[in-house]
């Protein structure tokens, strides 16, 4: 039976994290990284058991690196602040954990609650992460935004779903595309890139057409056409900043 540490990299998560440790009844250890709350994250992650390290953000993949590097066990399970382990996916890893595997790294498919509703198309479901992993084998690539794991063996699957809750309200999903964009752009430019009006102006219609229509974001109603048009507006915010 491999036990697991369970690693969440926090900033100002107090109205999240309380529900996401609650969820990881599976995990052996729970390490949460924490960048300099200034709210009560650290306190009610204590509170519940999780052992807490205070670390300078250094960005998404050497915070979750280092994070990994903290744990007493091999097997990580990486989560956010804004999600949790459905009962159904934990039931599973308890089974993993009593069973053989020759996996080193497990996906799960993330399930996004948006605006008062489970998102079933649009190109968020099931939206497969990798998130249950060897760290012996495995490492977290990325330096600005979109990290992932880089995997030196074969990837399982398990089932149950990853909870997600990425955004508390409409103005907090236009205020994580505006971080977002700006890091984006950064990494683009770090990397040599330069800015292309051609795709400032197609880039964002065909970002719509494929949320929308090709992944049957219609299918979700109102709330697939907000989708829809905040991943164009993405797209444009990104590629605005990065012409610039």
């Amino acid at each position: 039976m491999p036990p697991i540490t369970a690693t969440i990299i926090t900033f100002n998560e107090e109205d999240r994290i309380v529900e996401c440790l609650a969820s990881l009844s599976c995990c052996d250890q729970v390490i949460v990284v924490d960048s300099g709350s200034t709210d009560r994250t650290r306190d009610l992650a204590k509170a519940k058991g999780a052992r807490v390290v205070e670390r300078p953000w250094e960005g998404y993949s050497k915070q979750k690196n280092f994070a990994a590097e903290q744990a007493r066990n091999d097997w990580v399970l990486s989560i956010d602040a804004d999600e949790r382990l459905s009962i159904e996916l934990a039931d599973e890893i308890v089974k993993w954990k009593k069973g053989d595997s020759s996996a080193r790294a497990f996906s799960m498919p993330r399930r996004v609650f948006y605006l008062g509703r489970w998102i079933k198309h649009s190109g968020w479901y099931p939206d497969r992460k990798v998130r249950l992993y060897d760290r012996r084998f495995c490492r977290w690539e990325g330096d600005f935004v979109h990290e992932s794991m880089k995997v030196d063996e074969n990837v399982g699957a398990f089932k149950g779903d990853l909870f997600h809750f990425p955004y508390r309200d409409w103005n907090d999903h236009v205020a994580r595309i505006d971080r977002y964009t700006k890091l984006a752009s950064k990494g683009a430019r770090a990397e040599g890139r330069r800015g292309n009006p051609a795709k400032l102006l197609l880039a964002p219609p065909l970002a719509f057409i494929k949320s929308f229509f090709l992944h049957a974001g219609f299918l979700d109603g109102w709330r697939g056409l907000a989708i829809a048009y905040m991943g164009a507006r993405y797209v444009f915010e990104k590629e605005f900043r990065i012409l610039r």
